[in-house]
């Protein structure tokens, strides 16, 4: 494609793949989004304290037509039938898919210039104009360059109401009791939440049930969610519950009681077979893949939709072509979750992984999704904690809008530091003094990071997981030990994410095109 062709058709296309969604069952339980802020996009959750909001960066959309824009560094790529993918890096917009005559508009302004003298007397492409700006591929030159911060809306919450678990995964970094939140004790927890947010303002809680294993102490979970509804309504405020489960003993009584209390669900899947029971076995040592196959078609049978969490290890990074291909077979929203060391799991040393290996794995899951492009965006879900659906300057909410509980009404700042709490459920506002320490987990902003500060990708990764980082480098204030990693997916997944655009978008919709419509015919192809 020509960039400098001065031939402009009169109907461009512009595709926003944040735009197209569909409904699914449920939402995908990753590390960073929540359905609490629109029915409309499948969102990412995993056992992370990862934000929420989506933009976290509010867009600078109002168009002025006195002003000049200019095109911004933006990251692009072909894409099968002579489109172009266009992101811009410091916006909120996402992956924007543009046909020809879209991109020979949009080159226009690698020169500041005013809308209308880069559209001329055409209305169409005047509209088409109007419509690069909102979506940040043009950038008013009298504004600086540079994502800006929204406040969090969302107070999330790590319910520990269990220490007890009936797995023993290698990599978990809990040490396993018999000890259980009781009911008074979780009653004081939610208390704790609900004045927390509203001390700071925010207009939604949500509450993920965790552990061990939290099905273990199901009679509490589910009288705690229902006091946590009550309080949420009594004070105004969104409520979103999440139950997270190792999926071993989800029998049809529980799947309905889960179904009728408005949780969504999110089960651990690390492989098919002897792949997953390589990480999670039983206390006696057998293997666990037969019993959560057999939940995942419970659950199919009750019609609930659980979101898969896949953490990846060097031991099963072999099969991940193959798990991916599994839960999109069986339509199973999925995240990919990277293995972090802790104290528990130290001793496994097989299970850290090389840079070269997970990025290669990742490639051949990549190829995979490609061939079976879902209709909801994975951008939320495909790199650990880095996420390419909306820009954010710290890669989760602790220390700022994350708390956890654990079973004896202890808070501390991050579930992976579960044991160094805080204060405690009686405090009059937990998060303040979350919010205070210097001593715990740092969460530095990305731009007060070394080796972050210039890079393209900065607040798509926002410098990957503090905890992680200190473990790896004795630092906080440095770039993710995962950086390569990340530099080298980046441009991939957002290639997924424009094929998916193509498949799903509707390129003869008056929205996206202007009057006059023609079809095209986009290949499934994959093109590396």
């Amino acid at each position: 494609m020509n960039a400098t062709n001065p031939s402009v058709a009169k109907t461009p296309l512009i595709l926003c793949a944040a735009d197209i969604a569909q409904h699914a069952g449920s939402a995908i339980e990753t590390n960073c989004f929540s359905s609490a802020e629109t029915d409309c996009f499948i969102s990412p959750e995993t056992d992370c304290a990862c934000p929420v909001e989506r933009p976290t960066f509010p867009s600078d959309s109002a168009v002025e037509e006195s002003v000049a824009y200019h095109m911004p560094a933006l990251h692009t790529d072909t894409l099968p039938g002579d489109y172009v993918l266009a992101f811009n890096p410091l916006g909120s917009a996402g992956v924007v898919v543009l046909d020809r005559a879209a991109w020979a508009l949009l080159n226009r302004f690698r020169q500041p210039r005013r809308l209308t003298d880069a559209a001329g007397e055409d209305a169409d492409l005047h509209r088409a104009a109007r419509r690069l700006a909102e979506l940040e591929l043009i950038r008013r030159i009298d504004r600086p360059a540079g994502a800006r911060r929204a406040a969090p809306q969302t107070l999330t919450a790590w319910l520990h109401v269990t220490n007890e678990c009936n797995l023993r995964c290698d990599y978990c970094y809990v040490s396993k009791t018999p000890d259980a939140m009781d009911m008074a004790r979780s009653r004081q927890a939610v208390d704790a939440v609900v004045r927390s947010a509203l001390a700071h303002g925010f207009r939604r809680i949500k509450l993920k049930y965790a552990g061990g294993e939290a099905t273990l102490n199901a009679p509490l979970l589910f009288a705690t969610h229902q006091y946590a509804r009550e309080c949420a309504a009594k004070y105004g405020l969104a409520l979103d519950g999440v139950l997270l489960s190792n999926g071993v003993a989800l029998g049809s009584r529980l799947i309905r009681q889960i179904r009728d209390s408005g949780l969504r669900l999110m089960i651990s899947l690390d492989g098919i077979g002897d792949v997953h029971d390589a990480h999670r076995r039983f206390v006696n040592g057998q293997g666990s893949f037969t019993h959560v196959a057999r939940t995942l078609d419970r659950l199919a049978e009750h019609g609930v939709t659980p979101s898969i969490s896949i953490t990846l290890s060097r031991r099963n990074l072999a099969g991940l072509a193959a798990t991916v291909e599994y839960v999109l077979d069986r339509g199973l929203p999925f995240a990919l979750n990277f293995y972090r060391e802790n104290d528990c799991s130290a001793g496994a040393a097989d299970l850290a992984f090389q840079d070269d290996q997970i990025i290669a794995a990742m490639r051949e899951a990549f190829a995979v999704i490609a061939r079976r492009l879902p209709p909801y965006s994975l951008l939320g879900a495909l790199i650990d904690l880095a996420r390419l659906d909306t820009p954010h300057d710290r890669p989760c909410g602790v220390g700022h809008s994350y708390m956890v509980i654990d079973h004896r009404g202890g808070v501390a700042k991050c579930h992976m530091e579960i044991e160094r709490t805080v204060t405690d459920v009686a405090a009059p506002n937990p998060l303040r003094l979350i919010r205070a320490d210097a001593i715990g987990i740092q969460n530095v902003p990305v731009d007060e990071k070394e080796g972050c500060r210039t890079c393209t990708w900065r607040y798509w990764c926002a410098g990957g997981c503090p905890a992680l980082t200190y473990r790896v480098t004795g630092r906080y204030d440095v770039k993710s030990p995962n950086c390569r990693i990340y530099q080298a997916l980046f441009p991939e997944a957002l290639r997924l994410e424009g094929m998916r655009a193509l498949r799903y978008g509707s390129t003869n919709s008056s929205s996206n095109r202007v009057r006059r419509s023609r079809s095209s015919r986009i290949t499934d192809r994959w093109i590396g």
